[in-house]
C-alpha cells in the first residue's frame, strides 16, 4: 500500500544519507494509531516508544487505553508503566527517557516508532526542545494550586499569558498540570519557558490517520462503552483503594475524575459514562487542533487503514 511504499522509500533514503530514521505515528485518541504503529514495527523491525502522557502510570491500563501484550505481538514496547501515579513526571523526564530508548534501538539496528496523542512529547523529540533543567519549585507550584482552585482554569491560563505569552499560546487552558509547570520555571528563573528549538537529531517520518469527525466520534464512544465492560470503575477504585488522591495529576485523566463523581455519589454511572464521551470528544478536538499545525505528515484515511488491518 501506498503508506508502506513511502515508508520504505523513507528508510531507505535514511540508510544512504547515513541519518538517523524515526517513525512518529500521531494524531487523535481512538483514531487507531496503536494498531498501525505495530503493523509499521512488523514490518520494518522496529521497536514503538509510547508518547503519551497516560500511560507512563502503572495500574492505570483500562483508562488510557493501554496496549496489551496480545495486541503488541510480540513487537517490544517502551515508556509504559514507567511512573507509579504518586510520581512526578516532566517533559524533561519523558525527554529523557525517550532519547534513551531511541538510542538503543538504533544500536540495535532496529527503527523507532514513537506512538502517541500527546502532542508536547513530540514536539520535545521531533524538534529537539531544549527544556529548561528548573527543578519542582513545590512552594511556587502549591500557591499557583491554591490561585486555581479558587479562580478557576481561565484565570491561571490567563496569569500565563501575561507573564510568558509563548508558553500560553502552546498549552491548552484545560491543561493546568502544564499550565502550572510553566508559571513555575517562569516565576523560579525569571525567564520564559520558550523550550527552543534545538537541531534536529533525526530524520522523521510522521503518518497521521484522517476520519471523519463524525465517525471518529462514534470511536469514541465505542471505545468508552468497550472501556467501562472491560472494568474501568474497578480500575478507578482500586486506585483509590491504593491511596492515590483524586487530586494527583495522573487521577486527571480522561475518565477517572468522571467515575469518581459517581462513586461519591455526585453523578449516576450513565451521567458519567456521557460525560467521559463528552469530555473526551472535547479533547480529541484540541488534539486535532495540535496535530493539523504539523507539516509533512502523511495523513491516510481510516478506511484505508481498516484495509491494511484487514489484510494481515
Amino acid at each position: 500500500m501506498k503508506i508502506f511504499e513511502s515508508i520504505r522509500e523513507f528508510l531507505s533514503e535514511c540508510e544512504k544519507e547515513g541519518q538517523k530514521p524515526l517513525i512518529a505515528v500521531l494524531g487523535p485518541t481512538a483514531s487507531g494509531k496503536t494498531a498501525l504503529s505495530v503493523e509499521i514495527a512488523k514490518r520494518y523491525n522496529g521497536e514503538v516508544i509510547s508518547a503519551d502522557s497516560r500511560q507512563i502510570y502503572k495500574y492505570m491500563d483500562i483508562g488510557t487505553a493501554k496496549i496489551t501484550p496480545h495486541e503488541m505481538q510480540g513487537v517490544k514496547h517502551h515508556l509504559l508503566d514507567v511512573a507509579d501515579p504518586a510520581e512526578e513526571f516532566t517533559l524533561s523526564d519523558f525527554k529523557r527517557h525517550a532519547l534513551k530508548a531511541i538510542n538503543e534501538i538504533h544500536q540495535r539496528k532496529k527503527i523507532p516508532v514513537m506512538c502517541g496523542g500527546t502532542g508536547l512529547y513530540f514536539s520535545s523529540i521531533i524538534q529537539n526542545y531544549e527544556i529548561p533543567r528548573i527543578p519542582p519549585q513545590f512552594d511556587i507550584r502549591q500557591k499557583l494550586a491554591q490561585y486555581y482552585e479558587e479562580h478557576g482554569a481561565e484565570a491561571l491560563h490567563a496569569l500565563l499569558k501575561e507573564r510568558d505569552p509563548v508558553a500560553a499560546a502552546k498549552i491548552h487552558p484545560n491543561n493546568v498540570r502544564y499550565v502550572i509547570r510553566a508559571l513555575e520555571i517562569n516565576m523560579a528563573g525569571g525567564t520564559q519557558k520558550n523550550d527552543e528549538k534545538g537541531r534536529p537529531m533525526f530524520s522523521v517520518f510522521k503518518v497521521g490517520i484522517d476520519w471523519p469527525r463524525d465517525i471518529l466520534y462514534e470511536r469514541i464512544n465505542r471505545r468508552v462503552d468497550e472501556q467501562l465492560s472491560a472494568g474501568l470503575l474497578n480500575e478507578v477504585k482500586g486506585l483509590l483503594m491504593r491511596g492515590y488522591n483524586e487530586k494527583l495529576p495522573s487521577m486527571s485523566s480522561l475518565g477517572y475524575p468522571e467515575l469518581i463523581g459517581y462513586i461519591k455519589g455526585e453523578a449516576t454511572l450513565e451521567q458519567a459514562a456521557d460525560l467521559i464521551r463528552k469530555n473526551t470528544r472535547n479533547y480529541c478536538k484540541r488534539q486535532l487542533t495540535w496535530f493539523r499545525r504539523e507539516k509533512d505528515v502523511a495523513w491516510i484515511p481510516g478506511d484505508e487503514l481498516k484495509r491494511i488491518l484487514a489484510a494481515e
